[in-house]
């Protein structure tokens, strides 16, 4: 039987005021992983500080300075780049949490703009609305590559089962979270979550955060993961910054799918029966 492996770089680093040395610091890190990983991605917002102020100031049309660096990094090193995330602006004006994704040729040949913006409210920890400066986005995103599909979404996506669930029926089988939980929502919910929706959609998640900075205004949690099919924590970080280099065994997706067939299983009929009874 064929063997389906790659290997994938997480590239947890702080995020600086100054954009373009944000993007220098990655692109420095990509080169020192070059030859190494064939798939290499970036924390959320990994060039703009975490505040909403601060996403229509940092935010630039798809083609802008740092998309021509990133697809320039991609293409010097030779890897499948997920950028992260960062504040895209469309020509209406509207700005969008935005995943652009390069082939080792620099092409860009996937974007997701974050679905479920991040508005939360919990009382005597964190309080965070996205909505005032960002726009949702309306599209699943999966990109196909000679490794096997992939799924993309951006943090606060992720905690809707569904959508997952929806990239895995389009055949990913590794789905890729850049995301930024904070202090009040990590240590109780980030490995919990991660953990959970590789075993309800029985494939890798590979979660790459921002790392933690407590100079900063947004404290992030940090602790990028990667997770097995099976719910297995592979390798995880803590907050400081770092890489991580990992190995992908795509035959353990093939064997959970096929020794527990959720996927082939799931009653959708029932679903969308009792869907339309609460309609009525």
């Amino acid at each position: 039987m064929e063997t389906r492996r790659f290997t994938i770089a997480q590239i947890q680093q702080k995020v600086r005021a100054d954009k373009m040395e944000n993007v220098e610091q990655l692109e420095r890190a990509l080169d020192s992983v070059s030859g190494k990983a064939q798939v290499a991605m970036a924390g959320e917002m990994f060039c703009c500080p975490y505040e909403t102020k601060n996403f229509p100031v940092y935010a630039e049309e798809e083609g802008g300075p740092v998309w021509q660096r990133l697809s320039r990094a991609a293409r010097d090193n030779g890897l499948y780049l997920v950028a992260g995330s960062m504040p895209e602006r469309d020509g209406a004006g509207r700005i969008y949490n935005t995943s652009y994704v390069f082939d080792p040729q620099g092409r860009q040949i996937a974007k997701h703009r974050k679905i479920y913006l991040f508005d939360i409210d919990v009382e005597g920890g964190q309080s965070f609305r996205e909505s005032d400066t960002l726009t949702a986005g309306d599209q699943v995103t999966v990109f196909s590559t000679e490794f096997c599909t992939m799924g993309l979404c951006i943090c606060f996506d992720f905690r809707f089962p569904e959508l997952g669930k929806l990239m895995a029926k389009m055949g990913a089988e590794v789905i890729l979270v850049p995301a930024a939980f904070n202090m009040t929502t990590g240590p109780a919910h980030w490995e919990l979550m991660h953990r959970q929706r590789a075993v309800e959609d029985q494939c890798f998640v590979a979660a790459t955060s921002p790392a933690r900075d407590m100079a900063a205004s947004y404290h992030a949690y940090g602790n990028s993961m990667l997770v097995s099919p099976w719910g297995e924590t592979i390798y995880r970080l803590g907050g400081e910054e770092g890489i991580m280099i990992n190995e992908v065994d795509l035959g353990q997706v093939d064997r959970i799918r096929r020794e527990i067939p959720l996927l082939s299983s799931a009653r959708d009929d029932v679903i969308c029966l009792e869907k339309r009874r609460n309609e009525k």
